[in-house]
Formats: C-alpha cells, structure tokens, sequence
C-alpha cells in the first residue's frame, strides 16, 4: 500500500472523475453496449491483486424478504435498481480475509448491525451519488459495513474499492446477462439460463463461476443475489471476463427462481 495517501487519494480522484464524467456520457457510468471495453487508464500500482467474489443482488426480490429495509420501502419500478442488478460487496478472498487493521470496537459495531454508527466514509460527491444509485443499501449504511468488513482488506482508500466496485457492476449491468433479467421479470430462470448468459457474455466458461442464491416466498421460490467470482486486478483489467475466467470455478447454487417485480407479491 502506498505510504503518500493523501497525494494518491489526490491524483486518484482526478482519474476517478475522468472515468466517471465518461461513463456518464455513456448512459450508465460504464461502458454502454461495449462488454470488454471500460476505461481503466487510472492504473493504481498498488490495487488489490488476487482472488474476489462479486455479491449482485436482485433488488426487488431481496426486498420481497426484508420489505422494512429503507432501500425496499423506498423501492418504484421507475428506480434503476428494479431493472439491473444492485450492488451487495467485492469480497477479497478467502472470506476469512476480513475486518483488516479494524479496532475491536469498530469490529463490534459492525457485528450488531450498528452501521449508522460506523464512522462516514471520505467518498468523492461523484462516486457518492453513483453509489446511492447502484447500491440501495447505502439507505441503511450497508456501504460503511462492506467497507469496515471486506474494503479494508482490498484498498487503503474507500475511493479506491467503490470506484472498483462500480467499475465491475457498470461491466455487468451493460451485458447480456442483465438484459436476460430484465425481459425475465415475473418469470422463472434456471441457473443453467443464467450461467449460459455469463458464457454469452464474458466468455466459455464464465458461468462455471457463477453460484445463483435463492429464497422461499411463501409457494414461490425467488432469485435474490448472484455472486461472481473474479481473480486479479480490476485497474489492470480490459474487461470483466477476464477476471472471471481467472477465478475458480463453483457450483451453481439454487438451481433457479423466479426473476421477481418491485413490490409485495
């Protein structure tokens, strides 16, 4: 890790604002109808560089579990997160990598769930706002939890994880598989379906490291989270597939569910 932080939070702030005013001019803070190509031109010599699963969740069906949540209450089918995948974490791994140089006392907020107690993050105001949009759990402080457990072990910076983390979910949500759910919803897909479409997308093999989770809703069973695996670097990196098809391959999980709608069902 780079001893000058503020010298390196300075001059990666004014890459981070390149890729997003760009991004922006996409559509969608990433690289809209171009699956390999974001800009990743900010090279950070000291980026984390290994194994990492991506946690993607299905906004409206995590919420058909946990409908008192802030995110879900606020929840319309006109919010981006109705229709393409929402953010959950980048895990470093193995899972046992967590809580890096946390004192006990912030190690304890986290495990009672005490988030809004965890001390605010030094984001930029533009990967903030990008943030609030692809991650519906910063409602309820979900942002400060994933960086104390599993940020703290990928970067120095929370600018750092979070410009990676969308980096990644700008690659996902502009690809096939996104484009699968979203003429899916209401309808039942398989893990075979979904790990098809990571094959369209990033490459044969690329559903082999793809694990599907699932919940029971009463007579229904529905999809509420994909997670990915990836391995080396995400500045370093051309495009998504090549992350992915350098992890490990996994088993696929729940073997489907229903793609749910906003709302109660």
């Amino acid at each position: 890790m780079s001893v000058d932080r503020n010298h390196r939070a300075a001059t990666f702030q004014s890459g981070l604002l390149g890729r997003l005013g760009l991004l922006g001019q996409l559509g969608l803070f990433g690289c809209l109808g171009l699956l390999t190509a974001c800009d990743s031109s900010d090279s950070r010599s000291d980026s984390y560089r290994g194994p990492m699963v991506l946690a993607l969740s299905w906004q409206p069906g995590f919420c058909e579990t946990r409908p008192r949540l802030p995110e879900c209450r606020s929840q319309i089918s006109a919010r981006f997160d109705a229709s393409h995948f929402a953010l959950h974490g980048l895990w470093p791994q193995p899972r046992s990598q967590s809580y890096c140089d946390v004192n006990a006392k912030t190690v304890a907020l986290d495990k009672s769930r005490k988030w809004r107690r965890l001390e605010p993050l030094q984001l930029s105001k533009q990967l903030r706002e990008e943030l609030w949009r692809i991650m519906p759990g910063t409602r309820s402080f979900l942002h400060r939890h994933e960086w104390v457990k599993h940020g703290t072990c990928y970067s120095d910076l929370p600018e750092d994880y979070y410009a990676d983390s969308i980096t990644l979910m700008a690659w996902i949500n502009t690809s096939l598989v996104k484009q699968l759910f979203a003429r899916s919803i209401g309808t039942y897909l398989s893990a075979k379906q979904i790990r098809a479409s990571f094959d369209h997308s990033f490459g044969k093999g690329a559903g082999d490291r793809v694990r599907v989770a699932c919940k029971r809703d009463g007579k229904r069973t529905i999809i509420t989270e994909i997670t990915v695996g990836l391995s080396g670097s995400v500045a370093d990196a051309s495009g998504i597939g090549e992350l992915i098809l350098a992890s490990a391959k996994t088993r696929p999980g729940c073997p489907g569910g229903i793609v749910d709608p906003v709302g109660l069902q």
